[in-house]
C-alpha cells in the first residue's frame, strides 16, 4: 500500500509518497483501510523535527476508515465497522494501517467518514480544553487565539453551546467573518489591533478567566495581559514557535496567574478517558450543536502542497487528505 513517509526532518518537501509493506494485524490490532485522513498543525512539528521522531517514519495522527481484518483477541469491533481515531499512533497518512483496537472509536451513523477525519484530533482537543483544562460554564467570557483555525472553529461553537461569551483573534477580515458565522461574539484582528487593549475594552477592564493559545511565543504577552487575576493561560500549541526563557515571576506580577502546557495525549492516556472524550464529541457534533467546516481537500499524494498551504496560513477550518 502507499503511505507518506519522511527520512529526514525538514520542510514539506521531505515527505515522500512510497510503497510500504503492511503485515497482518497483530494481537489486539485491526487492519484499517483509510477513507479520509485529517491534517493538523502538529503534523508539521513532527515533520520539521520540532517534535523529534525516530527516522524514517510515517506521519499523521488522525483518520477514519473501515475495518478489514481483526487480530487475535480483538472484541467489540468487527470487519466492516466504521471507526476513527485522533490521538495516534503516528502513521495516519497512509492508504491502510494496523491500529490498536483500544484506541479506536466506532462512528455513529450521524457522522460521515470525512467529518470524522476532519474533527477527531481537533474536536478531542477542544473537548479537553473546554471541559477539563478549564471547565467553561454559562456566563464565562473566554479568549481564543486563531479562532478561524480548525480547533478554533470547533471550540467557539462548543463554548457557545456551553453558554460562554467568546472573544477570538484572527489575522484578516475574512477569517473574522468566518469565526462570527460560527458564533464568535467579538473578533480582534491582531494585525491591526492591540489584542490585550481591545480585550480589556470588551470586558470593561476585567480581562478573562482563561485564554486558549495555540500560537505560542508570538501571543504570549497579549495572552497574559488579557487575563483577570488568578486567570489561566492554556498554552496548547506553538504555531509561531515555542515559548522559551520564560520568567515565572511574570505570573506573580500580572496577578497570580496560572500557566498550563496541556496535551491531548495526556488527557486521553487511558482508554476510559479516550472513550469519554469521543462520546462527548460525537454527541455535540451528532446533535448539530457543533458543525465541522471542511474547507480544503487534497489527494494524499499532494500532501506537500497541503502542508505548504497550512503553514502559509492559506487554510481555514479543517483540512482532509483523501487516500
Amino acid at each position: 500500500m502507499k503511505a507518506i513517509r519522511f527520512h529526514k526532518a525538514g520542510g514539506p518537501e521531505v515527505m515522500v509518497y512510497e510503497d510500504v509493506k503492511l503485515d497482518p494485524p497483530g494481537k489486539g490490532e485491526v487492519r484499517l483501510r483509510h477513507t479520509a485522513i485529517g491534517l493538523n498543525y502538529i503534523d508539521t512539528y513532527h515533520r520539521s523535527g520540532a517534535y523529534p521522531l525516530p527516522l524514517p517514519n510515517g506521519i499523521g495522527l488522525e483518520a477514519a476508515g473501515v475495518i478489514e481484518s481483526l487480530g487475535e483477541g480483538v472484541t467489540g469491533l468487527k470487519v466492516g465497522d466504521r471507526v476513527a481515531y485522533g490521538a495516534g499512533p503516528i502513521g495516519a497518512y497512509s492508504q491502510a494501517r494496523n491500529m490498536p483496537a483500544n484506541r479506536l472509536a466506532k462512528l455513529p451513523d450521524t457522522i460521515s467518514d470525512e467529518t470524522a477525519a476532519a474533527m477527531m484530533l481537533k474536536g478531542m482537543t477542544a473537548r479537553y480544553l473546554l471541559r477539563e483544562t478549564f471547565q467553561v460554564k454559562k456566563g464565562d467570557t473566554i479568549l481564543w487565539h486563531a479562532v478561524a483555525g480548525g480547533v478554533g472553529l470547533i471550540a467557539v461553537q462548543w463554548a457557545k453551546h456551553l453558554g460562554a461569551r467568546v472573544i477570538g483573534t484572527t489575522s484578516s477580515a475574512e477569517k473574522a467573518a468566518l469565526a462570527k458565522s460560527m458564533g464568535c461574539d467579538e473578533v480582534i484582528n491582531y494585525t491591526t489591533e492591540n489584542v490585550a487593549e481591545r480585550l480589556r475594552e470588551l470586558t470593561d477592564g476585567k480581562g478573562v478567566p482563561v485564554v486558549y493559545d495555540g500560537v505560542g511565543q508570538a501571543t504570549l504577552e497579549a495572552s497574559l495581559d488579557s487575563l483577570s487575576p488568578r486567570g489561566l493561560l492554556a498554552s496548547f500549541g506553538s504555531a509561531s514557535g515555542p515559548i522559551t526563557n520564560f520568567d515565572t515571576g511574570v505570573l506573580a506580577a500580572k496577578g497570580s496567574l496560572y500557566l498550563s502546557r496541556p496535551t491531548l495525549t495526556t488527557y486521553v492516556a487511558s482508554d476510559a478517558a479516550l472513550q469519554a472524550n469521543t462520546a462527548d464529541l460525537f454527541d455535540v457534533v451528532g446533535s448539530g450543536a457543533v458543525k465541522i467546516e471542511i474547507n480544503q481537500k487534497y489527494p494524499l499524494a499532494d500532501v506537500v502542497q497541503a502542508h505548504k498551504d497550512l503553514e502559509g496560513r492559506k487554510t481555514t477550518g479543517s483540512t482532509i487528505l483523501i487516500p
